[in-house]
């Protein structure tokens, strides 16, 4: 096999956020370039049409003019943000901009990294080598069963589980410098399912890693998916963490324009500003989001009715700034008085 086993995300040599907090330059930038999905995964919320009607969310494809914008905003910021990603909620390859979206940010210069996160039903081979001349870095490729029958039982979606292999086999055959990374959820796997796994993408990926099912999404009860009680999304331990370290080094802009305090705001109820009509640099140093971190620090994160809810800091969260509270929010309030 010539894949790596190891997750998508970097679990090692990790910065020591309490040493580099407050930051000037964000480390990643979510940017959902479609809040639209061609799925209807049962663990996820962007399946469900009829909650999202309940909560008013209008999913859409974010606007050509207006992700030119934003990338613009980012170039503001002293030095490139280490990872943009060109995802959140929905699944980015059904806006048609896509590939120029990730050309144009690769122009700029804006971030170090630019990847994005797909379940690559709609890659074919004119698109993988759109996608792979304009520049992008990493794709994330999620899969969500290893049969045409799994797929349509998980996604409510008719898939050609072969045509979905060929068309990811093409694009890691002709990736040049792009990381491909593939991921499944193996807690309802057997044993023989996971071998086979393996065996299907150990040699069409970079990366490849079996994923525990996690609670990720607060206020949004998965349907026929019980998170692990025992591990957390990678293998860890599960711990309590009472400090989010997200909200500290990224933040999230919705396909509308609306900045999110967390990529996890499905609903939308964590906006903190809108690069319609603001720069994101002063959102990124606004009133807003210093205010949801001052009461992290101070240990209120329980208290709040979105953000008391997660499941991500138990089950998914590589950092921990806890034991560092106290010490933050003093350079945080001397910071702002200083400004």
């Amino acid at each position: 096999m010539k894949a790596e086993v190891k997750p998508r995300i970097e679990l090692e040599n990790r910065t020591k956020l309490e040493e580099v907090i407050p930051l000037d330059t964000p480390f990643l930038i979510f940017l959902d370039p479609s809040d639209l999905c061609n799925f209807q995964c049962k663990f996820c919320p962007s399946g469900d049409k009829a909650l999202l009607k309940k909560v008013k969310r209008r999913p859409g494809l974010m606007d050509f003019e207006l992700y030119r914008k934003i990338i613009d905003d980012l170039c503001a910021f002293e030095k490139p943000i280490k990872v943009l990603r060109l995802y959140k909620d929905g699944e980015p390859l059904l806006n048609p901009r896509f590939p120029d979206m990730v050309r144009y940010a690769r122009e700029r210069g804006c971030a170090l990294q630019v990847d994005t996160t797909t379940n690559a039903s709609l890659l074919t081979p004119e698109l993988n080598l759109e996608l792979i001349d304009a520049g992008l870095d990493r794709i994330h490729i999620s899969l969500n069963g290893l049969s045409d029958e799994s797929y349509r039982q998980f996604t409510g979606r008719k898939v050609n589980f072969k045509k979905l292999v060929e068309n990811i086999a093409h694009f890691y055959d002709h990736r040049k410098n792009c990381l491909v990374c593939i991921k499944i959820v193996g807690d309802n796997l057997t044993q023989e399912e996971k071998d086979r796994f393996f065996d299907i993408f150990g040699n069409i990926a970079d990366r490849i890693f079996i994923e525990h099912i996690a609670p990720c999404w607060p206020t949004f009860e998965m349907k026929d998916a019980t998170p692990n009680p025992t591990v957390g999304i990678y293998g860890q331990d599960i711990r309590e963490v009472m400090v989010c370290p997200y909200i500290f080094y990224s933040l999230s802009i919705n396909s509308d324009g609306k900045v999110s305090l967390c990529f996890l705001d499905w609903a939308r109820n964590l906006i903190v500003g809108d690069v319609k009509t603001e720069h994101f640099k002063n959102i990124w140093n606004g009133r807003a989001l210093f205010e949801h971190r001052i009461a992290h620090l101070r240990k209120q994160r329980k208290e709040h009715p979105v953000c008391g809810a997660c499941g991500q800091l138990t089950h998914c969260s590589p950092d921990d700034i806890d034991a560092f509270a106290d010490a933050l929010q003093r350079k945080l309030l001397a910071g702002k008085q200083t400004r």
